[in-house]
C-alpha cells in the first residue's frame, strides 16, 4: 500500500495533467456530438424548407452526422495526446481493409448516393424496384425503405434498387388503365362497344384528353376480346379500375351481352 501511495504522490503531477486532458477530450467528444447532431438536424430542415424531397434531407443528415462524428473522435483522441496523423493511417489501413471485407455496403452507399443525384424517385412515390413494389418512405445510406398499401415495410439494399429497372407510378400526372373484356362470338360487336363507351362516359374520374380507346384487340379462342384503355390521373387509377370492371359487368348484363368463360365439351363415346 504505501509502495502505491509513494507512486502517487511522485506522479500526482503527471496524474493530474492527464486526468485533466481526460475530462477535457471527454467535454469535446460530448459537445461535439451535440453539435454534430446540431448540424446533422439543421442540414435536414434546411433541405426540407428548400421544397427538396425528405428523404435527400434525411440521406444528406445522416452523411453529415457520420463525418461531425469522425470529426469529434479525432479531436478528443488528439486532446489525450493520441497522435491523430499516425491514427489517420491506420484508420485508413483499416478501412481499406474493412472496405474490401464490406464491398457490399460499400456498394450500397455509393448506389445511396446515385439515388440522391439522379432522383429515380422521391419519398411518396409509389415504385417497383428490387423485386418489391410500395410507397418510398425514405432513403437511407444503405437502403431504401418501402412501405406496402397493406401497411407492410419493406427495407431493400440500395444496391437492389439501382441494379435492375425501377418502375415509377407515381412520376407522372395521369396514368392509362388497361383493361381486356371479351364478349361471345353471337353478341353484336357493335353493340358491345357502345355498351363499353357508355360505360366509360358515365365515368366522371375519366379525362377527356387523351381520349379513351374501345377497340378489338383480338379474335381469342372463346370470345372477342375489346381493349378498354381510358385514362385517369394517377390518384384515381385503383378507385376507377375497380369501379369500372364492377359497372361494365353490370351495363353487359343489362344488355344481355354474355361474357363468355373458358369451356370444355366432353364426348363420351359407348362401344357395344
Amino acid at each position: 500500500m504505501d509502495i502505491i501511495l509513494d507512486w502517487f504522490n511522485n506522479n500526482s503531477d503527471f496524474i493530474v495533467h492527464y486526468a485533466l486532458q481526460a475530462l477535457l477530450a471527454l467535454f469535446i467528444f460530448l459537445i461535439g456530438l451535440k453539435v454534430t447532431r446540431f448540424l446533422s438536424n439543421l442540414t435536414e430542415k434546411a433541405i426540407c424548407n428548400r421544397k427538396v424531397d425528405k428523404a435527400v434531407g434525411v440521406f444528406l443528415a445522416n452523411i453529415v452526422y457520420a463525418l461531425g462524428f469522425v470529426a469529434t473522435l479525432l479531436m478528443a483522441l488528439s486532446q489525450v495526446g493520441v497522435e491523430t496523423t499516425s491514427f489517420i493511417a491506420i484508420l485508413g489501413a483499416a478501412g481499406l481493409a474493412v472496405g474490401l471485407a464490406l464491398q457490399g455496403s460499400l456498394s450500397n452507399f455509393a448506389s445511396g448516393v446515385l439515388i440522391i443525384i439522379l432522383r429515380p424517385f422521391k419519398s411518396g412515390d409509389y415504385i417497383d424496384a428490387g423485386g418489391k413494389s410500395g410507397s418510398v418512405r425514405k432513403i437511407e445510406i444503405f437502403s431504401t425503405e418501402l412501405i406496402t398499401p397493406d401497411n407492410k415495410v419493406i427495407i431493400i439494399p440500395n444496391s437492389s434498387v439501382m441494379s435492375g429497372a425501377i418502375v415509377n407510378y407515381s412520376r407522372e400526372k395521369t396514368r392509362r388503365i388497361d383493361l381486356v373484356i371479351g364478349v361471345g362470338y353471337e353478341s353484336d360487336l357493335k353493340s358491345a362497344k357502345s355498351v363499353l363507351e357508355n360505360v366509360l362516359n358515365s365515368e366522371n374520374r375519366i379525362l377527356k384528353d387523351p381520349a379513351y380507346t374501345v377497340a378489338v384487340l383480338e379474335l381469342g379462342d372463346s370470345s372477342v376480346n375489346f381493349a378498354v384503355r381510358p385514362w385517369v390521373n394517377t390518384g384515381d387509377y385503383w378507385p376507377t379500375y375497380f369501379d369500372l370492371l364492377e359497372n361494365i359487368k353490370v351495363a353487359l348484363d343489362d344488355a344481355n351481352i354474355n361474357i363468355p368463360y373458358p369451356q370444355m365439351d366432353v364426348h363420351v363415346q359407348k362401344n357395344d
